[in-house]
């Protein structure tokens, strides 16, 4: 058998038979007509995408051009293979653009493409066209106007100008937009109440003459912006008020106050109605020379006063302690007398500041106080102040020899003779402007 075996084996023909089945077994174990079929069955595989919000890129001169109407996003609608539309949805690896390298200035039409995608893929871009202007480009410096909401101040409280840092911005954009540029503002965004001098900063917004924002490009984008805050003070006369009646043989021949002025806070409008505070002294109750701690007295809408009290000085006179001037003489005439001579103190409130010795060429505005008017303290003899009136006094500034500018005055004031008159202000600011040609 074995010898058999041999013999065939070194026959040529059995090994060709036998290389034959062989191949026939392998071609059977790899061969599959249904799988082939399957691969053949392209179709099967195509699927369909949309890729929204595609952003989209322009090319063109950007040192001296800009464009305007360019999408800055499309949507993609992609047909083809499933393994190439999760590829290019996953990955984006491709550009959409639109190719203004050789465009004119002016509008015009033009296609937007897309690149660097699948050649298997079926693209349909949304929108296909877009129409484009071309603009020269253009930059400008401005001046920014700095801002913020005066409402958002405490009470008692002003601002002075808000100043920008720095005080300029470099605007670039379409020639025509940079000629619709009304307004460059710095609006600072911040929380009240506001009582202390800010610093913040403000983004610069640039707008047209219907306060419509214009696309532009500043430069720098971000400012310094300052409001300087105080509070809002004023100096008023101190006056006295007697209230009740003295006691029998008592008289009151004077009060004096160690400080006759007081600073007053609060809101403007209330310290422009207010021409002095007051104390009260009841003198039903004062026998004898003394000095008295008393409150200052203030009107509604007044936040503070400074000082909060003074000392006022009471001189007294009684029966007992008064002398007889002159043997046979009746007490009426000399009560009389004594109550002529006694120190008083009146206030004239709101009398108008005058202006004198101005130059012709020149015209004047008073900043403060800003009303144009001030109160006067008048002190003198009873007989003297009683019958004094508001229009025997006048108040002025000398404005002679002064130019163009601000300028801090003495408040000038004349009145009767033998009586001590004392602005509530001893200065006022006014401001001198040449007068236009005509």
């Amino acid at each position: 058998m074995d010898k058999l075996i041999d013999k065939m084996v070194d026959t040529r023909w059995f090994m060709k038979i036998v290389a034959l089945i062989l191949a026939l077994f392998l071609f059977d174990s790899v061969y599959d007509a249904d799988k082939e079929l399957k691969e053949i069955n392209v179709p099967g595989q195509q699927d369909s995408a949309i890729i929204e919000d595609v952003p989209v890129k322009s090319y063109y001169d950007t040192e001296n051009l800009v464009v305007t109407g360019t999408p800055d996003t499309v949507d993609l609608s992609l047909e083809g293979p499933k393994s190439h539309l999760e590829s290019a949805k996953k990955q984006q690896n491709f550009e959409v653009y639109v190719d203004l390298t050789n465009a004119e200035i002016g509008s015009q039409r033009v296609e937007i493409k897309i690149r660097d995608i699948s050649d298997k893929l079926d693209v349909t871009i949304n929108p296909q066209y877009a129409d484009v202007t071309v603009h020269e480009k253009v930059t400008q410096e401005f001046k920014v106007d700095a801002e913020f909401n005066n409402s958002l101040l405490g009470e008692g409280y002003t601002a002075e100008a808000a100043s920008a840092e720095p005080k300029t911005v470099k605007i670039t954009g379409a020639k025509e937009v940079i000629e619709r540029i009304s307004f460059v503002k710095a609006t600072l965004d911040v929380k009240g109440p506001i009582t202390e001098t800010i610093a913040d900063d403000a983004t610069v917004r640039v707008l047209d003459r219907e306060m419509n924002k214009l696309d532009v490009i500043v430069e720098p984008q971000v400012i310094r912006v300052t409001v300087p805050v105080k509070q809002l003070s004023k100096t008023v006369p101190v006056t006295i008020v007697r209230n009740g009646e003295p006691q029998d043989g008592v008289t009151i021949n004077s009060i004096k106050l160690d400080v006759n002025e007081a600073s007053i806070t609060g809101r403007e409008d209330i310290l422009n109605e207010t021409e002095s505070v007051r104390v009260e002294v009841d003198v039903s109750k004062i026998e004898k020379d003394t000095v008295l701690t008393l409150p200052v007295i203030i009107p509604d809408g007044i936040s503070a006063v400074d000082p909060k009290t003074v000392k006022a000085s009471v001189d007294v006179s009684t029966e007992e302690n008064a002398g007889k001037e002159e043997e046979g003489s009746t007490d009426e005439p000399a009560e009389e007398t004594q109550a002529q001579d006694q120190e008083v103190t009146k206030t004239f409130s709101s009398l108008a500041i005058n202006l004198a010795g101005l130059s012709e060429e020149y015209e004047a505005a008073l900043k403060n106080p800003a009303s144009g008017r001030t109160s006067i303290t008048v002190t003198g003899k009873s007989s003297r102040v009683q019958d004094l009136k508001a229009d025997d006094f006048n108040l002025y500034l000398s404005l002679a020899d002064l130019g163009e500018g601000d300028h801090e005055v003495p408040i000038n004031a004349d009145g009767p003779s033998g009586v001590d008159i004392k602005p509530a202000a001893s200065k006022a600011t006014i401001t001198i402007t040449k007068k236009d040609e005509a």
